[in-house]
């Protein structure tokens, strides 16, 4: 049984040998050594401003997404539409509670969100494709999501063991554009049956 007096280790009930944790005293002046850094602790692995810069762009992504389904949303018309329509007001709002997230997790990293509508657009990952019919407008939502996906598949990789936070928001968000992309697919799907 480990040493519970020993500096570095922490008594454990447990047979197994504890795991390395930094013992207390390390903790506490550590979290006091740069505090003007907020949540960003010495312990943190990934490069910040790399970070900063993949949500700014992935916030865009979101905000541009809003955008377009939005308005597919107010435009879509035929007999189909009704659903369809409550499909991208759903997104819609899925998408922007996303840029919210993204925009929530820059700023704790002492970063700033890059909202300036003349940045959207250029850093966006998906593009604004306005489409005309309901089938062109599904698909260029679907197009869009696949570019998400991709993208945020990129991020998620990048995040792994060095910001756990940034890793999961992200890792959540890729799972709800993997839904978008069947929900769209599935709709695409059902107006080319008719």
């Amino acid at each position: 049984m480990p040493d519970s007096s020993s500096k570095g280790t922490r008594s454990s009930s447990h047979s197994n040998p504890s795991p390395h944790l930094t013992d207390v005293a390390t903790l506490r002046r550590r979290a006091r050594s740069h505090i003007e850094e907020g949540a960003v602790t010495p312990s943190y692995g990934a490069d910040r401003d790399t970070v900063v810069k993949m949500l700014n762009d992935a916030l865009a992504t979101e905000i541009v997404c809003v955008l377009r389904y939005k308005r597919h949303y107010f435009m879509a018309q035929g007999l189909s539409s009704d659903s369809v329509k409550e499909e991208f007001k759903q997104h819609a709002a899925e998408e922007q509670d996303h840029a919210d997230r993204i925009a929530e997790r820059t700023v704790q990293l002492g970063g700033e969100p890059d909202l300036n509508p003349a940045n959207l657009a250029a850093r966006a990952h998906s593009e604004y494709v306005e489409g005309r019919s309901l089938v062109e407008m599904i698909r260029e939502d679907l197009v869009a999501e696949r570019i998400a996906i991709e993208s945020y598949r990129e991020i998620v990789e990048y995040l792994d063991g060095k910001d756990p936070t940034s890793h999961r928001m992200m890792r959540d968000i890729l799972a709800m554009e993997e839904e978008h992309a069947e929900d769209l697919n599935s709709l695409l799907l059902g107006l080319k049956a008719n």
